[in-house]
């Protein structure tokens, strides 16, 4: 069987409002497992109790969500300052190569 290959490359992925998203899931797991509390009873009588505790697994993984976009958020600034600072540096000695250039190419001997 042969390998496949791709024939077009990969689209970029999307980017959105990331730690806005997780943080509104992780309040909306936290708001459902909160509403059903004051009925646990009925929860346990009907073997059903797995739904109280998925919403609270939902909202405490939640939690390591958000601390997980916001670092991902901070290393993705971060990269672009970076990209930013060396994009201006080469900039600047392109800048200071050509003015170099300029200024040696009028001070030659006289004739």
């Amino acid at each position: 069987m042969a390998k496949w290959i791709a024939k077009h490359e990969a689209p970029e992925p999307l980017e959105g409002p990331v730690v806005a998203t997780v943080t509104g899931g992780t309040i909306l797991w936290f708001a459902l497992f909160l509403v059903q509390l004051p009925f646990y009873g009925w929860f346990a009588d009907r073997g059903q109790l797995w739904w109280v505790w998925t919403c609270a697994a939902g909202g405490f993984l939640g939690l390591i969500g958000i601390w997980y976009v916001r670092g991902r958020d901070a290393a993705l600034a971060r990269h672009a300052a970076e990209q930013a600072e060396v994009a201006a540096r080469a900039e600047r000695t392109e800048r200071d190569g050509q003015a170099g250039q300029a200024g040696q190419a009028g001070s030659g001997p006289q004739a």
